[in-house]
C-alpha cells in the first residue's frame, strides 16, 4: 500500500495586489524574493511513524491550478494551512472520485473537524503522532474510522521519531526545520500554532534534537536550521543544555522566541556560540495600547513593553539579529500605528521587521470573539487567512484603510535601501562591540 504525504505549500494572499507586492506565505517574500522555503515537518514526522510495510513518498503542491495529475498512491495524507485548505479539499475530493482513500489533518482540520470530514475518508485531529499509528493499524486490516485523535492523551516528545528528512531534496530549501518544544505559556488571542494542539508546554530531549541536527548534516553538509517552535527557550534549563550541545555541531540556526531572552546574558552568549543567526520576536505593537490585552491568560507583553528597545539592544549586543514582528489592526491601535511601526523599527535598530495583519484563524479565541461581535467580513473565507489579507472590521479604522496602509507600510520598510540600512547598522554595531571587547581584554592583560 502506497501512502503519499502531500503538503499544500503554496499559500498566497487572496488579494492579487498583495501578491504583486510580494507578501505571501509560507516563506515571507521581500520584493518577490523568497527568503524561507520550508517542508512540512508534521508530514515528515508521520512518515517516520509509518512501518516499512507501507510504501511512502513525500510531495509538495504549490498551486493546484497548475497541477496536471496528483501523485499516484493508494492513500493520500494531505496537510494544509488554513489559507490553502480549500485547495486541499479539492484535491481530496478529486482523489476520492478516483477511488483513492484520503486523510486530512493539521491545525485547521483540528479546529473544524466536521468541515474536513465532508472532504475526506478520515481525519486526524490534535497531535498527529497519537492518532496516526492507530489509523495505520486499521489500514493494514482493511478498515478506517471517520476520525482519529488523542482521546485525552498527551504526546511525550521523548517518543518523537527522527523525521524522514531523507525524503526531501535539500536543494529545494534554504532551511530545514526541527522542533525542540511544543506549546507556549503566553496564549496570545490570535495565535494559531501548536498551542491549539496541546494545553501543555513540553520539550524534546536534547539527544533527540541533536540526532535530528546530525541527520540533516548528513544530507546537507552546510545546513541552515529553523527551530519550528512556538516559543523556544521558555524552559531555561533545557535551553542551555541544548545550546551547549549545539555548539559542537557547527550549524547556523534561527528560531522564534520572546523578549525575555534579553534578561539572561548567559543564555544569549550560549545562543551566539551555538550558531544563532537570528530570532523572530513577537513585539505585536509599537504602542502600549496595542499590546495591552493580546494574551488570554496574562498581560505579560504589556508588562514588557517599556523595555522593548533596550531588550533588542541587549540581544543584538550578543551578535544575534532581531526580527521584530508587528501585528497590524489590533483593537488597541488606530491609524497612527503604521507610522509608529516605521519609527520604532528605525529607533530600535532591529535587524529586520515582519509585519502581518491580525488574522482570525479558526479555532482561536480571536476568531470566536470577532464572530460573536459580528466583525468578521466573511466567516468561512479561509483563503484570507494569509496573515496579510484583512477579513475583519478593525475598531478604529475601516478594513480598506487597514489593508491599504499595511501595503503602504510594507512598501516603505521592505525597500532594498531600508533593508540594507538595517543590516549595515547591525553589523557596524556588532563590529564596534567586538573591537571594544578586544581592547578591554588587552587592557586587562597588560594591567
Amino acid at each position: 500500500m502506497h501512502i503519499a504525504f502531500i503538503a499544500m505549500s503554496g499559500v498566497r494572499a487572496a488579494s492579487e495586489e498583495l501578491n504583486r507586492a510580494g507578501l505571501t506565505m509560507p516563506g515571507f517574500v521581500e520584493r518577490s524574493k523568497a527568503i524561507a522555503s520550508l517542508p512540512s515537518l508534521s508530514l515528515l514526522t508521520l512518515a517516520a511513524l509509518t512501518p516499512d510495510s507501507f510504501e511512502i513518498s513525500y510531495h509538495e503542491i504549490e498551486d493546484i491550478r497548475e497541477m496536471d495529475e496528483p501523485p499516484a498512491c493508494d492513500v493520500a495524507a494531505i496537510a494544509s494551512y488554513s489559507a490553502q485548505i480549500k485547495d486541499a479539499f479539492q484535491l481530496s475530493d478529486r482523489y476520492r472520485a478516483e477511488g483513492v482513500r484520503t486523510v486530512l489533518g493539521g491545525l485547521h482540520v483540528t479546529a473544524l473537524p466536521d468541515e474536513a470530514r465532508e472532504h475526506a475518508d478520515t481525519i486526524v485531529v490534535g497531535e498527529g503522532e497519537l492518532g496516526w499509528p492507530e489509523l495505520l493499524e486499521d489500514l493494514a486490516h482493511g478498515r478506517m474510522r471517520p476520525a482519529y485523535g488523542p482521546d485525552g492523551r498527551e504526546y511525550d516528545l521523548a517518543d518523537a521519531p527522527l523525521p524522514r528528512f531523507d525524503l526531501l531534496d535539500p536543494d529545494r530549501y534554504n532551511r530545514l526545520t526541527i522542533q525542540t518544544q511544543r506549546g507556549c505559556p503566553w496564549r496570545c488571542e490570535f495565535c494559531a500554532a501548536s498551542i491549539r494542539l496541546t494545553n501543555l508546554y513540553k520539550v524534546k530531549p536534547v539527544d533527540k534534537v541533536i540526532n535530528e541536527v546530525r541527520e540533516i548534516k548528513r544530507l546537507w553538509p552546510t545546513p541552515f536550521i529553523e527551530f519550528a517552535d512556538d516559543n523556544s527557550f521558555v524552559n531555561r534549563r533545557h535551553a542551555k543544555e541544548l545550546l551547549h550541545a549545539l555548539a559542537d555541531e557547527g550549524v547556523r540556526w534561527f528560531t522564534e522566541t520572546d523578549i525575555a531572552i534579553a534578561d539572561d546574558p548567559e543564555l544569549l552568549a550560549l545562543m551566539h556560540a551555538s550558531g544563532c543567526a537570528e530570532v523572530l520576536i513577537g513585539l505585536e505593537s509599537p504602542t502600549p495600547s496595542g499590546v495591552d490585552g493580546v494574551e488570554t491568560r496574562r498581560n505579560w507583553k504589556r508588562s514588557r513593553f517599556d523595555d522593548y528597545a533596550d531588550a533588542i539592544e541587549r540581544i543584538q549586543g550578543h551578535g544575534i539579529a532581531v526580527n521584530g514582528c508587528f501585528v497590524l489592526g489590533l483593537d488597541g491601535d488606530g491609524p497612527e500605528v503604521f507610522d509608529e511601526v516605521e519609527a520604532f523599527v528605525r529607533r530600535s535598530g532591529q535587524f529586520d521587521v515582519q509585519i502581518t495583519v491580525m488574522t482570525p484563524f479558526p479555532g482561536t479565541p480571536l476568531y470566536d470573539r470577532l464572530l460573536a461581535e459580528g466583525r468578521l467580513l466573511e466567516p468561512t473565507a479561509w483563503e484570507r487567512c494569509s496573515l496579510f489579507d484583512v477579513n475583519f472590521r478593525p475598531l478604529h479604522m475601516s478594513p480598506e484603510e487597514l489593508q491599504q496602509q499595511a501595503l503602504a507600510l510594507a512598501g516603505r520598510v521592505y525597500t532594498e535601501e531600508e533593508r540594507t540600512g538595517r543590516r549595515r547598522r547591525f553589523h557596524d554595531q556588532w563590529r564596534r562591540r567586538l573591537r571594544a571587547a578586544r581592547r578591554e581584554q588587552e587592557a586587562r592583560v597588560t594591567a
